[in-house]
């Protein structure tokens, strides 16, 4: 388990940013960035509520506590004060406060489980999701700061991962699931993702932006479709794949057929909702 957080603000040298002409005129680059910022720097309830969910697990709570929620909300400050710098007339907090207000309804422990193996799954996907979404935004942005953030928040989520993986090997090993329980946590929990943080603070970042206009589902859906014809180019479908399958324990040869089979469907996907 590591002991100290990999870096701090002072790391990221943010007296050096240099927007480009073609940073500023790119509002969904405001959107993401701003929209991730809300969610990273709100993990304290899903802390909450995880630590009340493992609470007979001291070790997991412990590293929840002591390691997962300093390095969630250093991610939200780091991406707040990128956003402050390159957009100083988003008012950022307001918008936050539009979107906690809304967003703390859905942070219930109510919302987890069933049980500690297939809670453990789920968060195996929340961090696959994450660790490809900054992936991508590194291999995809050019200003030198933003990529350097984005690959540092990156590495971040990977770790999360694989200690979320490590826990949910060992309650795996204290009570065996079967195979198709877990198929069925882990889509489920892939099939909400949209409905949940993405949207919430995409909507208030939105509403922020464009104060004369009424939020709807449509404004949402045309910044996914922009973002799927992004991920075309730029998104780690394979390395995502295999984070995503790994939970399954499929053998080796059923995971070197399944990968480029669900990479490749990813992609037409995103081709297809992008058209």
């Amino acid at each position: 388990m590591r002991s100290v957080q990999q870096w701090n603000l002072g790391d990221i040298a943010y007296e050096d940013i240099r927007p480009r002409p073609w940073l500023k005129p790119e509002p969904w680059l405001l959107y993401l960035l701003a929209s991730a910022s809300f969610v990273e720097i709100t993990s304290n309830l899903y802390e909450s509520a995880l630590v009340n969910f493992f609470q007979a697990d001291r070790e997991v709570t412990g590293w929840l506590h002591e390691h997962w929620l300093p390095e969630e909300l250093q991610h939200g400050v780091a991406l707040k004060r990128y956003v402050n710098t390159v957009w100083p007339e988003f008012d950022w907090d307001p918008a936050y406060q539009n979107f906690y207000q809304e967003y703390s309804q859905c942070c219930q422990v109510k919302v987890l489980g069933p049980t500690w193996v297939l809670e453990m799954a789920s968060r195996c996907v929340v961090e696959t999701g994450t660790a490809s979404l900054y992936t991508m935004l590194q291999r995809l942005v050019r200003e030198p700061v933003l990529r350097q953030l984005a690959w540092r928040i990156r590495n971040d989520e990977i770790g999360h991962y694989q200690h979320f993986y490590s826990y949910f090997s060992r309650f795996r090993e204290q009570k065996p699931t079967g195979s198709y329980a877990l198929a069925r946590a882990l889509w489920r929990r892939i099939s909400e993702i949209d409905q949940e943080d993405g949207y919430y603070a995409f909507k208030h970042v939105f509403t922020a932006c464009h104060p004369e206009r009424v939020f709807n589902d449509d404004d949402y859906r045309t910044f996914c479709d922009h973002y799927k014809s992004l991920a075309r180019e730029y998104y780690p479908f394979t390395m995502a794949a295999k984070m995503l399958l790994k939970p399954l324990g499929l053998q080796s040869w059923a995971s070197q057929l399944a990968v480029p089979l669900i990479s490749a469907g990813a992609r037409r996907l995103c081709a297809r909702s992008s058209m």
